[in-house]
């Protein structure tokens, strides 16, 4: 897995100050994409141990913070480093963690059989706070909502979802 960028203090990827990781590599290459060069999976810096440390401690050291915030490219293409990741967060530093992907959750829940990594997108599932799902449609995009680009994009309460759907 390789980090595209990471914004110790953003207001624009979910509620309060936020950390938010820019995880490299997206292949569902949306028409209209802001961000073309977060679609390689070979830009950005590796990660590895030292990186996670610097993470955490960066969360760690800074009171402002109300949560923690993947996006990308799209961390759900790195999946088993990105849920590893997200359960030394929670475990380190109890923060509220949000996830954005263009995937649904339906396509998620649905493929969880598939193999490793579409098991390791459901077990994201179960580890973050919110889920920002669906791909970016320019014809749909709407300066005016909170938190999302395009108005097919949902914010899901991933326990509540998973709860309602018997999935924990």
């Amino acid at each position: 897995m390789r980090i595209l960028k990471i914004f110790k203090e953003t207001i624009s990827d979910g509620p309060g100050f936020r950390y938010s990781i820019y995880v490299a590599g997206c292949l569902h290459a949306c028409k209209g994409c802001h961000n073309l060069l977060s679609w390689s999976f070979k830009i950005g810096r590796d990660f590895d141990k030292e990186y996670e440390n610097q993470i955490i401690n960066e969360i760690k050291s800074n009171p402002l913070l109300s949560g923690v915030t993947f996006s990308g490219g799209d961390p759900m293409f790195s999946a088993k480093e990105v849920l590893e990741l997200i359960k030394v967060i929670k475990k380190e530093t109890a923060m509220n963690i949000w996830l954005y992907t263009g995937f649904t959750i339906e396509e998620i829940i649905n493929q969880r059989d598939n193999g490793e990594v579409e098991r390791n997108r459901f077990e994201i599932l179960k580890e973050i706070d919110t889920l920002v799902d669906g791909r970016w449609v320019q014809e749909l995009y709407d300066p005016q909502l909170e938190f999302r680009g395009s108005s097919n994009q949902r914010i899901i309460n991933t326990y509540e979802w998973l709860s309602n759907n018997n999935l924990i």
